[in-house]
């Protein structure tokens, strides 16, 4: 193989990364909007504000409630579960606790 069918090779192989890069990002930029669409139906503005502050602070904990209610609210467990939509901001607030009531916290103690 000569240089330049090494070069074309490489080009061809980059352009494909590039390529596969691009729709992976696309795919994430439709997931995010159809989650945000999903979201903006179930909670309240002030709701929605709350996990938005929280997100800074504990983005992963904010994205598995965000997962969870969609998923709630897909499959009807919402309304089963009395909750009425959107959710208000005091209700997000009796979910977050419940849920991270489960989470102990950790404790430093000095020697």
């Amino acid at each position: 193989m000569s240089d330049e069918e090494l070069e074309q090779i490489r080009r061809r192989k980059m352009l494909e990364m590039q390529a596969e890069a691009q729709k992976k990002e696309q795919m994430e930029k439709e997931f995010e909007a159809q989650k945000d669409a999903i979201l903006r139906k179930i909670l309240s503005p002030k709701a929605r504000g709350r996990l938005a502050n929280l997100r800074m602070v504990r983005p992963d904990f904010v994205q598995a409630i965000e997962v969870q209610l969609i998923q709630l609210a897909q499959t009807g467990q919402l309304a089963r579960a009395g909750y009425q939509i959107p959710i208000s901001d005091e209700v997000l607030k009796q979910i977050l606790d419940k849920a991270q009531k489960g989470k102990r916290e950790p404790k430093i103690r000095r020697i």
